[in-house]
């Protein structure tokens, strides 16, 4: 049975797609992306979350680490994640969740087992779920054996995906996905490797491929002040995706919200200083699209 790397199974979720959702979150990311807020998906293998505040100095880490990765010093344990393993011993063993493993090997079955628990909550909002990440389709043969059962069970597919991706992937899982909410950060490369880490080239033919073939499509568009927010790149991006026949545009305003993460995972947030954008500058950018007969909603 294929097995994947989940990291969070999000009930109750009302941003990733129409009605009350469940979001599989799964690990692994092409892109590295400089506001990502959920940096703790971008690597495949399995991360050691540990938040400071919530140690209390017990030691029980200390004497359950294999490699002696974990120290005390002045009252407080330290995590060194150069001789770290991951091997996980420590969070099994913290009091107060401290030390958290990120990521979890999982079935087809156990994944779809945790869908189905809410399958009432589908059928009355018209919900369903939802796969991101990370990226999903790096993971897309697990993807497409749960979602072709949530298809047999009725249940509404919808996958958030960047698009950067072999287009074998997306024309395999497509066969049994709903509705794609494809993020569009820049159409100019260069911005966008600078942005991203990676060139858009495949992500734009991967997006034209799929309004070519009728495929339902929420372009998603994260609006970075300072980056991507420019009024002639905002209409350029209109017109393209006007062009395609797509119809229906996200807007989702960056935020800091998971800043915090960054320290948890033992990395450095790259662009702390740039700004939230501000209500009435989203809605000068969502005039924009709407001028070329574009539904456009602020938020996921």
């Amino acid at each position: 049975m294929k097995k994947g790397i989940v990291f969070n199974i999000q009930k109750y979720s009302l941003h990733d797609g129409p009605g009350i959702r469940t979001t599989i979150f799964l690990k692994g990311c092409p892109l590295k992306c400089l506001w990502c807020h959920n940096p703790e998906s971008i690597r495949v293998d399995r991360e050691i979350s540990y938040s400071k505040n919530l140690c209390i100095s017990c030691g029980e880490c200390m004497k359950a680490c294999p490699v002696d990765a974990v120290k005390l010093h002045r009252e407080e344990s330290i995590l060194d994640r150069e001789v770290c393993i991951k091997a996980g011993e420590c969070a099994e063993v913290c009091p107060t969740n401290a030390l958290e493993i990120v990521g979890k090997e999982m079935t087809v079955d156990e994944v779809v087992k945790e869908i189905e628990k809410d399958k009432v909550f589908y059928q009355e909002s018209g919900g369903g779920v939802t796969f991101s990440g990370g990226e999903p389709l790096m993971q897309w043969e697990f993807v497409y054996e749960i979602a072709k059962v949530c298809k047999e069970q009725g249940i509404h597919t919808a996958i958030d995906t960047s698009g950067h991706v072999k287009w074998e992937a997306i024309d395999q899982v497509r066969k049994v996905i709903d509705l794609f909410l494809y993020d569009v950060k820049h159409l100019d490369t260069d911005r966008h490797m600078e942005m991203t880490g990676v060139s858009n080239l495949r992500i734009l033919e991967n997006l034209e491929r799929l309004a070519y073939l009728k495929e339902k499509v929420y372009v998603r568009i994260p609006i970075i002040p300072g980056m991507n927010d420019e009024e002639d790149h905002l209409r350029a991006l209109g017109k393209w995706i006007a062009s395609m026949g797509l119809k229906e545009v996200m807007l989702l305003p960056y935020h800091k919200t998971g800043m915090d993460k960054y320290e948890r995972i033992g990395w450095k947030y790259q662009i702390p200083d740039v700004p939230e954008p501000r209500d009435e500058e989203m809605q000068r950018m969502k005039k924009k699209f709407q001028e070329e007969g574009i539904t456009v909603k602020i938020g996921g």
